[in-house]
């Protein structure tokens, strides 16, 4: 589910089955990093509709966490810390930050929620035919992760 009305509407009536928050967590930076915080966006956000696609029922894909790549760590952390304990009182299990952004994976300790990393992929230099095989097969990797995680916190 998505966090647009409708779907919000139908999490309302069946939020005992969902029980996964997913975040994509989108980085903003100036001048020469701009570019690459742009690619990692649009990576990070296809990429998460299509895992929401696969999920739908299980999990709501919340809007992007968009925060400074050069802000203090302890900001980013004590930010995301307040959208954690709004999500677990909201009774959701299982919270995924899902980034391009290697530097979240040394906080991951720091957070109750998992972050999955992946690499950021030049989707600009390809054809949308070749978007989507690509997309559907990290997609599929993610799979594993999840049932992984849904397991081990069970």
């Amino acid at each position: 589910m998505k966090w647009v009305p409708q779907d919000i509407e139908m999490y309302l009536k069946s939020k005992e089955y969902v029980d996964t928050a997913v975040i994509p967590l989108s980085p903003i930076a100036f001048g020469e990093d701009m570019k690459q915080a742009a690619a990692m966006t649009e990576f990070i956000s296809l990429l998460s509709i299509q895992l929401e696609r696969q999920f739908t029922g299980r999990l709501l894909l919340f809007p992007a966490h968009s925060y400074l790549k050069n802000a203090a760590e302890e900001k980013l952390i004590s930010s995301l810390g307040e959208l954690e304990t709004e999500i677990k009182n909201a009774e959701f299990k299982h919270i995924f930050y899902i980034t391009s952004d290697s530097n979240w994976i040394k906080r991951e300790t720091e957070l109750s929620g998992s972050v999955i990393w992946l690499p950021s992929l030049p989707l600009d230099k390809m054809d949308q035919t070749q978007k989507t095989e690509i997309l559907d097969d990290q997609v599929k990797q993610m799979l594993q992760l999840f049932i992984q995680k849904w397991r081990e916190n069970d």
